[in-house]
């Protein structure tokens, strides 16, 4: 496996047993971070003018139509209308890319665009830029059920995400599943733990007074067990998005979501 050398040895602990099958979340009843909101912030989450999220997505529909020097191309001099080219299209992210041959997710895609149809200098990750398009993509997907392909390509990415997600990780000694499977609805600290459902992100987070990427969560999920914090983009943190995405098959895209 691509990425087995790498990481192995920098994890403390055992692996826990990996389930022989996964089923999606309408069957196992995954639970997203939103099924534990306030009402309040269920409220805000919901409505498009308190949502503090909404001011990315209309960031990004700014930078979608806008031409910058390079090939004279703006995202809808390909694309056209986002409303219509890019519904949908969140729901079937990470995904492999013919032309690399690599997993991509959301963001990737994204700058791959950039460099490869538009002649300009990728967004780094996590940067406002970055963080607005995909948002406004994402929200074009608003409600639509995730379905990634795990098959062919995809499948070596897959199986090292699922078993990411349970192998016992740094000082702590936990795997994500130990959270996010064996105690849903416990508190921890001043928030409630949730199924781990990619669907909200980019999300707006309280913690953060600001909107971040799925792999900026992941990364704080790292770092509160003392574990190493891959990269933005990692091969390791794309592994488990798709892992996570495929686990989460059926639940809708509420990007960009209110997490504490």
């Amino acid at each position: 496996m691509f990425m087995g050398k790498r990481w192995r040895w920098l994890v403390a602990g055992t692996l826990c047993l990996l389930p022989s099958a996964i089923v999606n979340a309408a069957e196992t009843g995954l639970k997203s971070a939103s099924t534990f909101l306030s009402e309040d912030l269920k409220k805000r989450e919901a409505d498009e003018t308190a949502n503090p999220g909404m001011l990315w997505v209309i960031e990004g529909e700014e930078l979608w139509n806008k031409i910058e020097d390079g090939a004279g191309k703006s995202c809808a001099s390909c694309h056209g209308d986002a409303k219509a080219s890019m519904k949908g299209v969140a729901t079937r992210y990470p995904a492999i890319d013919p032309a690399s041959g690599r997993l991509l997710n959301l963001e990737l895609r994204i700058n791959a665009c950039r460099e490869r149809h538009q002649g300009k200098v990728v967004f780094p990750y996590e940067s406002e830029e970055l963080l607005a398009l995909t948002a406004y993509i994402a929200r074009q997907s608003l409600g639509m059920p995730l379905k990634v392909n795990t098959d062919g390509a995809a499948a070596p990415y897959y199986e090292n995400g699922r078993e990411l997600f349970y192998l016992r990780q740094g000082q702590i000694n936990l795997s994500c599943a130990q959270c996010h499977e064996d105690n849903v609805g416990r508190h921890l600290r001043g928030d409630i733990i949730s199924s781990a459902i990619p669907a909200g992100y980019p999300a707006y987070r309280i913690e953060w007074q600001t909107l971040g990427s799925l792999h900026r969560r992941l990364r704080a999920c790292s770092l509160g067990v003392r574990a190493i914090q891959f990269p933005y983009g990692s091969e390791e943190y794309l592994s488990l998005e798709l892992y996570l995405a495929k686990r989460a098959e059926g639940s809708h895209i509420e990007a960009p979501a209110i997490r504490k």
